[in-house]
């Protein structure tokens, strides 16, 4: 059977990255609502606007950045789910072998779990 190392340290790294963007969105969206918060606490002047206008974009950007890693997500399944497919259709007898045998590995694991 053929192993993908390469992809899936590349895909890893990708995975990284992605979290790192969403972890700094989400930390800007924290210190924009802060900041909305502390701006129209007294007045509702043009601060406030401000402040409303800064906490938006940072939303939008948050969205964007969570639509994009859901479409990567979905990519990254079909592409997985392809290359199972492949793969299961080269080697049948092995798939069923494995197949088996964590059927087999599972169902032991349960009835133990069972009997405690």
């Amino acid at each position: 059977m053929e192993t993908h190392f390469a992809n899936i340290e590349q895909e890893q790294a990708g995975s990284s990255l992605a979290r790192e963007r969403v972890l700094e969105d989400l930390k800007t969206l924290v210190r924009d609502s802060e900041a909305l918060l502390k701006a129209t606490a007294g007045d509702v002047s043009e601060k406030a606007k401000e402040a409303r206008a800064r906490l938006s974009a940072a939303l939008d950007r948050a969205r964007a950045t969570c639509t994009e890693l859901q479409e990567e997500a979905f990519t990254h399944a079909r592409e997985a789910a392809k290359k199972a497919d492949k793969v299961i259709r080269e080697h049948p007898y092995e798939s069923i072998g494995v197949a088996f045998g964590l059927g087999l590995l599972i169902g032991v694991l349960v009835a133990r779990k069972g009997r405690a």
